[in-house]
């Protein structure tokens, strides 16, 4: 299995070379950055398995970075641990807000930061579901590599549209998204998925699922979940 690659920014070398050395022992690739325009070069040349990124970085900050990373296609999937020195609350709710993972504060212990890292990564292998499982509930069964979905054994004919939608909430049953949220994942080719449309779409898939329908809950002011 390749090993895990980590993109390193800080522009202290020595806290580089720590970083670098304790993270090669722990098995990760190490790549380092001692700028926010070289680390989004690399990232976006090269995607990393995980940033871990210095706030305090010159011209681009590190706040900066990770909303330039979390906005990028390329990068925006790629988890980010932030490195921030004492009395900097404001500036770790600022990059939590924008999408990183976790944080640690200086001065940190190598082990601290590596644990982190690891716990950082599980957790996002664990959030990754296998797009081509098949996934039941009860006896509704969705086949995405067929491309099928059986009601108690009889397929039912749904758009690729009403399929993506079904096979995305079913994925996370529980799990409330926003229509917003929706759109991006579905992003229909036979029909032109709006915010406003999700409805449209979720009425008729009901429709088309019968008492399965019941299976697609609303989420009052969210959008909508896969029953749990």
């Amino acid at each position: 299995m390749a090993k895990q690659r980590i993109l390193v920014v800080d522009d202290e070398e020595d806290l580089l070379e720590l970083i670098s050395y304790n993270l090669n022992k722990e098995g990760y690739r190490v790549t380092t950055a001692a700028s926010g325009e070289e680390a989004m070069r690399e990232a976006r040349t090269n995607p990393p398995d995980l940033v871990v990124l210095d706030l305090l970085l010159p011209s681009v900050d590190g706040l900066e970075v990770c909303k330039l990373l979390k906005n990028d296609s390329r990068t925006k999937h790629v988890p980010i641990v932030m490195l921030t020195a004492k009395g900097e609350e404001a500036d770790v709710v600022s990059g939590l807000e924008l999408g990183a993972d976790d944080y640690v504060t200086k001065p940190f212990s190598p082990r601290v930061l590596a644990a982190r890292i690891k716990a950082v990564l599980r957790r996002k292998s664990q959030e990754q579901p296998d797009q081509d499982a098949a996934i039941s509930a009860h006896e509704l069964v969705i086949h995405p590599g067929r491309h099928e979905v059986l009601a108690a054994g009889t397929p039912l004919v749904l758009t690729l549209t009403e399929f993506r939608l079904l096979h995305f909430l079913a994925q996370r049953p529980g799990w409330a998204f926003s229509r917003t949220q929706i759109v991006d994942a579905v992003k229909g080719d036979d029909y032109p998925v709006t915010e406003r449309s999700v409805d449209v779409q979720v009425a008729g898939l009901r429709k088309k699922l019968g008492s399965y329908g019941e299976y697609i809950q609303t989420v009052r002011g969210v959008g909508y979940r896969f029953k749990e």
